[in-house]
């Protein structure tokens, strides 16, 4: 018998960017909230009785972008939502991540049960039906500019009406009409404003953003945990970590930082005074505190701003049902979103710099009073000279990835949507920038563990756990030996050095 996946509630209010990214990774499951699923039926009475009385509303009785004007007769207004979801399919390039799609999937659901988009109740339990169904359309990775992920939205949204590519959960990709109905899911019937509310919409970028946000989260602690082992290396001075010294300039993240060192360090025989070789270390290590804490407030940004997007309507039009009316906005905008992931990417940028400094020191001689390159005594090898090449391209590619994405007025819909946020592209330069950012702490984590190993170290409880995770896939370097599967697996297993830090003292 399988076992029961825990199940995440959906509502529309408190959807976090882990518990999406478990739901999206096939972890969790989800269940719709009786409550959401009241305000959507609110919300489309509003829709409904607009139809009937032919009210000029925006993307419901009328056209889309330049031809808003256009009032649409009701035999136009029977197949409209169909004709918008195959007018704006176009979505190129290689298919993204399952992963991505899905998450992008369950962000609209979530929001739709708001009862802002005014979208049908058939809509809502079609997608929860292929969501639990592991059905996921196939959608190239190109296709947005982040005012609105119109495109993006319409291609996985025409997929579940059977008319694009579906891939199943063993990831066998089939016509959308055979994948629905062999996983006994009727095709999505879009009635009206239910082809706009699925397309129109910022689901993918904040769905991106929020995976982000749970990505980074955990490269940081693996971050925090590497340079916690390169100060035991190193064997450095604990000063800067003192409370009352960051308490003097108090910047956000900053003692959120050094208390997850102290946590890690805690034990340590560097905690005794006149242990540490130097009286300052080089700043790569005197200043991981300041680096890191901005990196965490850097955290904090995106998350506040990824958890209000997954959790807010970003549609155009909205239902309010407490008015009574449909009203025109511009919550598919999303420049907040840009400039917070732009900003933690930023942040990570001088994270890493700080690490490539930080790991040549570490194979310096006259920095650590170690063996140059960190290799054994009498041994025939480079020992981590070469692996600097490698870190060092690690860190150019993550800078450049970092770069933030350009700005410029759009050129769509004949001059009537005329500006762009570029969310997308921000989000997805973030997700590359982790990718990166994990390949250069397991090559830290390596380098400090030599270290550590050949100072003959006595560690602090915590790191002595993190040091024998890196030896069971990296053993101690005797000879030259390729490290790059070592290194790949160790980036891989990132997870296993987080180290929860809350509350400790």
């Amino acid at each position: 018998m399988a076992e029961s996946k825990y199940r995440v509630r959906l509502n529309g209010d408190d959807l976090t960017a882990e518990a999406l990214e478990a739901v999206a990774s096939g972890r969790s499951a989800l269940v719709m909230s009786a409550d959401g699923l009241a305000r959507m039926e609110a919300a489309r009475a509003l829709v409904d009785r607009a139809v009937i009385e032919a009210k000029p509303v925006y993307g419901v009785t009328t056209g889309l972008g330049a031809r808003v004007g256009e009032v649409l007769s009701g035999t136009a207004l029977s197949d409209f939502s169909r004709q918008t979801l195959r007018g704006r399919a176009h979505a190129v390039g290689e298919p993204m991540s399952s992963v991505h799609v899905r998450a992008a999937m369950i962000v609209r659901l979530n929001t739709l049960l708001k009862g802002a988009a005014g979208a049908s109740l058939e809509a809502a339990r079609i997608l929860e039906a292929c969501l639990a169904a592991e059905l996921t359309p196939v959608v190239g990775e190109t296709a947005s500019v982040g005012a609105g992920d119109l495109v993006w939205n319409a291609t996985w949204a025409l997929a579940l009406m059977g008319e694009g590519p579906i891939a199943d959960a063993e990831g066998t990709v089939r016509p959308g009409e055979q994948a629905l109905h062999k996983a006994g899911v009727a095709a999505l019937d879009p009635g009206p404003r239910d082809g706009l509310a699925l397309a129109n919409n910022s689901s993918f970028s904040a769905a991106l953003a929020a995976l982000g946000v749970a990505e980074a989260a955990r490269v940081l602690e693996a971050a925090q945990t590497a340079a916690a082992l390169s100060m035991e290396g190193f064997q450095a001075n604990l000063s800067p970590l003192n409370s009352n010294v960051l308490a003097l300039r108090p910047q956000p993240g900053q003692e959120e930082a050094a208390q997850g060192l102290r946590w890690r360090l805690k034990g340590s025989p560097l905690e005794a005074e006149g242990v540490a070789r130097k009286l300052q270390d080089p700043t790569s290590l005197r200043n991981i505190v300041q680096v890191h804490g901005a990196a965490l407030a850097a955290l904090d940004f995106a998350r506040t701003a990824a958890e209000c997007e997954i959790n807010g309507a970003s549609d155009n039009p909205v239902a309010l049902v407490a008015e009574d009316r449909i009203v025109s906005g511009g919550a598919y905008h999303t420049p907040h979103l840009t400039n917070a992931v732009e900003t933690l990417s930023r942040a990570l940028v001088q994270l890493a710099v700080l690490q490539l400094a930080r790991i040549s020191k570490m194979v310096s001689a006259r920095f650590t009073d170690l063996p140059l390159f960190l290799a054994r005594p009498g041994a025939d090898s480079n020992g981590f000279a070469p692996v600097m090449k490698t870190a060092e391209a690690l860190t150019l590619e993550l800078v450049h990835a970092a770069a933030p994405a350009p700005q410029w007025p759009s050129i769509n819909a004949d001059g009537v949507e005329d500006s762009l946020t570029s969310t997308p592209v921000a989000a997805k330069s973030l997700l590359r920038v982790l990718k990166l950012a994990r390949l250069l702490t397991a090559i830290e984590l390596i380098v400090a563990a030599q270290a550590i190993d050949l100072r003959g170290s006595i560690l602090a409880p915590l790191l002595k756990e993190a040091h024998a995770r890196i030896r069971a896939i990296s053993p101690t370097i005797e000879n030259d030996r390729p490290l790059g599967a070592e290194i790949n697996a160790l980036a891989a297993a990132l997870d296993d050095f987080q180290v929860c830090a809350k509350g400790a003292s």
